[in-house]
Order: structure tokens, then C-alpha cells, then sequence
């Protein structure tokens, strides 16, 4: 088979994805057993194909071994080379065809390499989770891994009873049979598929705020032993949820849920519904709060509207940085004006040889970019005025909800909210490495009352299946 990258490959990851055919719908069924941390899974893809015929097309899969392959019910011939499944049906697909791939696999699943480390599937010493940003996915499941490429899923999952199972979405099912228990996720929205979350632990799970009282419901996977940090640390979270609403527009999922690993990592990472902390973020002085919400932010500036590749991965992480200074802004906190202003003098004090827009695959997660990011909002917030920016950032993420987008749609989108030109401050901010000068600050805003309390604590009680 032809060994060519694909029309349209990500240029920081062109082995990965396929823009040839989309998949609109993933169903994944998989046994895990955590002692010899053993998966075997079946995949069924719903596709579609594009505007020409497909005579092969690829998926990509780490190097599980294969036990059957179907194309709209037939085996295909295909290779199984790094990382990548080459497929050849036994007919061509018609341009614009639907048709379904049905993939066995079994193995020992573990991280991808990538110039970050091993991402993906992680065993931990009592179960196991994945975090895939941004090209682990196939660690686990076959897929087609490009962020464009959005989906809706079901996951089942069948492992020891002694475990829990969380993953993004909603709970459907929770059956027990004998010692082992099968939990159903289904996740309706579209997803991309590094944004499939996964955590296989021992853990107690509890409930945010008051369930009686409507809102997003949302729900926390913890260690017992964390318990008590855990209350205070997250408990204004439900406070974070109002005001991400207000100002961003309504949560663009049916539920929120955060796990908590009783191990330490690196960084949080957030999933589509679902964000993974460690235990190192939990310390019961609220000393990772600002993760909390910018693994928030991420539902609606990444998850929902998500990035057509990966050189535009400033606006995922720009925007979760600009809302931590948001929420301490308006929480009684520092104000965003004042955090601009460190992070400024920070970034005046480093290189300055990054580039906002396609910072190049080396920089795409320097700590630069979330703050030149964070930044690139703020000189917007003070050249439009609060009243102006405000109804920008809720438009742009109510009016791409579920979409996908880029950079220059977000200029174009910007520019409808002045009458004055900003493409100098686009390219000042955006498209070259010098830092301009930190703006004037906005006026103050009106700050609705999230007072720094300790909060109510978490609420114990299980997931209803």
C-alpha cells in the first residue's frame, strides 16, 4: 500500500488522521484487568466518506495485535506499521458513502512516545488513566486522531467490581455480574479523540454543590484519604461553573466530572467532560485553584470549540489562562489586569522567539504561549472595552459551539465588535516573536459576589446509573 501522508495532514503530526473520511460515531466495548494491565476491545466507527472514493484509508492504533477487521462487514486487506492501519476494503467506497470499520485488538496498553514523554494509556500502581493531548489516543482505541475530526461515543467497560470507572459523558449503565462490573458511558456531544477520557481507580465519588438546586451537574472521583483536602480545594468550583455561564454561555455538556489520581502528575489535563488532577494538586489550601479553573475554561475553549489543527493551539490554551485570570478577577482575587502585568514582565524577562500563531510543534505547550495567550485576550479586552469584549468571548463561544475553528476566524470574528481596525495589534500580539507593550487597563468591572469562602464541602454519594 502507498506509504504517502494524507491530503490535509496535520503539519506538526501528519502520520496522524486521515481527512479523507470523517467518523461521526465511535462505540467502543473493553475488558481491562489492572494486575497485568491486559485491554481487549472492539471498535465500531460510523464514517463517512469525502468528496472522492476511498480505495484505502487509515486509522491509527498502537501496536496491539489485531484479531479481526471489518469494512461494511467484509475484511479488508490492510498493515499494521507504526502506529498506523493502512485499510483496502474489498470495494472501493463511493464518494460520500457511509460505511462502518469494525476493529478487535488486544495487548498491553501503554503510553505513546512523543517529544513530551509517554502520553496516552498509563498504568498507575492500582489502575489506570489516560490523558492523550495531543496525539495519545491511539494508545488505546483505533481512531481517526486529528482534532477536527469530532465524534459522538459509547464506551463500555468491563473490569473487577472493585474499581470505578469514570469517563466523559453520561452514565448509562453500572451492571455487576459475579466479580466484575460493565459501566456505559455515552457521550453525545462531538469529540475529538484525544479529548476521550478515561480513569480506572478506587475512588469515592461525591457530588458539587447542591444537585437540589439544578445547574450543571457535577461530580468528583476521589481517594478517600484526599477527601478532606479535596472539599476545600474544589469547592468553588460549582461558584466557577455560574460565572464561566455568564460569561461564556451555557455549559456545553450534560455534566461535568473530575478524578483525582492517587498519584502525582505532571499537569492536570482536561478531557471532554472530564478532567484528571493528581494528588499533588490537591494540598487543602486551595493551592491549585487557578487549575481548576483553567481545566474548566477548557469545556467550552478546546473541548467545544475546538481547533482545526495544532497550529492554533493558542486558542485552547490562551483562553483557559485569560479565564484563571477572570475568575480571580471577579472571585476577589488579583485583577486580571494586574496578573497581565506579571505575566508580561515575565515573558519580557524570557527568549522572545515564539510565535502565537503556529508556534512550530517544539513550543506548541511552552508556558509562553498560555501567557502571551492569556495576554493576546487582554489587549483585545482593553482595545474593545468591557461591555464589547464580553459579548465577543460569549458569541465566539456560543456561535462555534461544537465547531471547529482557527485563528483568522477569530480575528474576523473580533473585528465585528469595533469600528477600528486591529490587524495591528493581531500582528503585533500574534504573528510576531517581539512583545509589545502591556496595555492600558480596562475599566474596572462590576464583580458579581463569589466571595473567597471555603465553600460548602463535596457531598458524598455515587453517580445514579
Amino acid at each position: 500500500m502507498s506509504g504517502q501522508r494524507t491530503a490535509a495532514s496535520d503539519p506538526y503530526f501528519p502520520d496522524n488522521g486521515d481527512s479523507r473520511y470523517r467518523v461521526h460515531r465511535y462505540e467502543l466495548a473493553l475488558e481491562y484487568r489492572p494486575g497485568p494491565n491486559r485491554l481487549a476491545g472492539t471498535a465500531r466507527l460510523s464514517a463517512i466518506a469525502g468528496r472522492a472514493p476511498l480505495t484505502e484509508f487509515q486509522l491509527n492504533l498502537a501496536e496491539f495485535k489485531i484479531g479481526r477487521m471489518l469494512v461494511n462487514g467484509r475484511a479488508p486487506q490492510y498493515t499494521h506499521r507504526g502506529g498506523r492501519l493502512r485499510i483496502r476494503p474489498a470495494k472501493p467506497l463511493p464518494a460520500g458513502a457511509a460505511f462502518t470499520v469494525e476493529v478487535h485488538w488486544a495487548g498491553n496498553p501503554k503510553p505513546v512516545r512523543s517529544p513530551w514523554g509517554g502520553i496516552g494509556w498509563e498504568e498507575l500502581s492500582d489502575g489506570a488513566l489516560v490523558a492523550s493531548q495531543p496525539v495519545g489516543a491511539p494508545s488505546w482505541y483505533p481512531c481517526n486522531d486529528r482534532p477536527a475530526d469530532k465524534a459522538s461515543y459509547q464506551i463500555s467497560i468491563n473490569t473487577p467490581s472493585a474499581y470505578t470507572v469514570v469517563a466523559g459523558g453520561r452514565l448509562l449503565t453500572r451492571t455487576t455480574r459475579a466479580s466484575t462490573t460493565t459501566w456505559v458511558y455515552e457521550q453525545s456531544a462531538p469529540t475529538s479523540s484525544y479529548l476521550v477520557g478515561l480513569s480506572i481507580g478506587v475512588y469515592q465519588t461525591v457530588l458539587l454543590g447542591d444537585p437540589g438546586l439544578g445547574g450543571v451537574p457535577q461530580s468528583a472521583h476521589v481517594p478517600a484519604h484526599l477527601l478532606p483536602q479535596f472539599s476545600r480545594d474544589f469547592a468553588r468550583q460549582p461558584a466557577m461553573m455560574q460565572l464561566f455561564e455568564e460569561l461564556f454561555g451555557p455549559y456545553p455538556f450534560g455534566e461535568y466530572a473530575v478524578v483525582v489520581a492517587d498519584e502525582e502528575l505532571d499537569v492536570p489535563v482536561e478531557a471532554q467532560g472530564l478532567s484528571l488532577f493528581g494528588a499533588n494538586h490537591v494540598d487543602g489550601g486551595r493551592g491549585s485553584e487557578r487549575l481548576v479553573a483553567h481545566e474548566l475554561a477548557h469545556q467550552w475553549f478546546g473541548n467545544s470549540v475546538t481547533i482545526a489543527d495544532w497550529r492554533h493551539i493558542w486558542l485552547n490554551e490562551g483562553f483557559a489562562k485569560y479565564a484563571e485570570w477572570l475568575w480571580s478577577e471577579r472571585s476577589g482575587g488579583r485583577t486580571a489586569h494586574a496578573l497581565a502585568a506579571a505575566a508580561h514582565r515575565l515573558l519580557a524577562s524570557q527568549a522572545l522567539d515564539l510565535r502565537l500563531v503556529d508556534p512550530g510543534r517544539k513550543l506548541m505547550f511552552d508556558d509562553r504561549l498560555y501567557a502571551r495567550g492569556g495576554l493576546v485576550l487582554h489587549a483585545i479586552r482593553c482595545a474593545l472595552g468591557d461591555g464589547a469584549f464580553f459579548r465577543m468571548l460569549r458569541d465566539w463561544a456560543t456561535m462555534h459551539r461544537h465547531g471547529v475553528v482557527t485563528t483568522g476566524a477569530f480575528t474576523q470574528h473580533v473585528a465585528r465588535y469595533t469600528g477600528e481596525p486591529l490587524e495591528d495589534l493581531f500582528s503585533a500580539w500574534m504573528y510576531e516573536p517581539a512583545l509589545p507593550p502591556l496595555p492600558s487597563p480596562p475599566a474596572t468591572p462590576a464583580k458579581p459576589a463569589y466571595p473567597p469562602t471555603n465553600g460548602e464541602p463535596a457531598r458524598r454519594g455515587r453517580t445514579s446509573a
